[in-house]
């Protein structure tokens, strides 16, 4: 598993948010694209909170008594991120999660949602991977992108509710 948002510790959370901060900052200059202050801010946000965030909550978090910043910019920001890879969206929660590392050519994604503590793993399967590109090729459907959610409950939150039925 990659990333686990939302059981993070702070010195986790904190190291984390800092990788997606560098990494966005070098995949920024390899590419020759402009990393404006806005999407940084936007993704400085989301890394930080270490949990999934809407457009709205980033828009909140930024604005100021002397600056309001509009839920459209930061959708804006949001899909630049979500196109370079620096951010995920979470259809299900229509929710942010920042990213620290890269994915491979082609490489689906697996959120596992946790419906007790909002949590989220970030993970790849080969074997679902496998049986999806089989099922996409039958179907003769081409994906814009291979991203599963499955809802459910943390290994965390499970031990939690088992060790408080003994």
């Amino acid at each position: 598993m990659h990333d686990h948002v939302g059981h993070e510790g702070e010195a986790c959370g904190a190291e984390h948010a800092a990788a997606t901060m560098a990494r966005a900052a070098k995949l920024c200059r390899d590419r020759s694209l402009h990393f404006t202050k806005l999407r940084h801010d936007v993704l400085q946000a989301v890394a930080e909170t270490g949990k999934p965030m809407g457009a709205y909550d980033i828009a909140e978090r930024l604005s100021g008594p002397d600056r309001r910043v509009a839920a459209v910019s930061v959708y804006r920001a949001l899909d630049f991120l979500t196109e370079n890879g620096l951010v995920h969206r979470i259809a299900s929660r229509n929710a942010f999660v920042s990213c620290a590392h890269e994915h491979g050519a082609g490489e689906g994604l697996v959120f596992l949602i946790c419906r007790s503590c909002g949590g989220i793993d970030e993970t790849t399967s080969p074997e679902i991977e496998a049986g999806l590109g089989r099922t996409l090729e039958r179907a003769g459907f081409r994906p814009a992108s291979r991203i599963l959610e499955v809802e459910g409950e943390c290994g965390a939150c499970h031990g939690r509710q088992s060790d408080g039925a003994h």
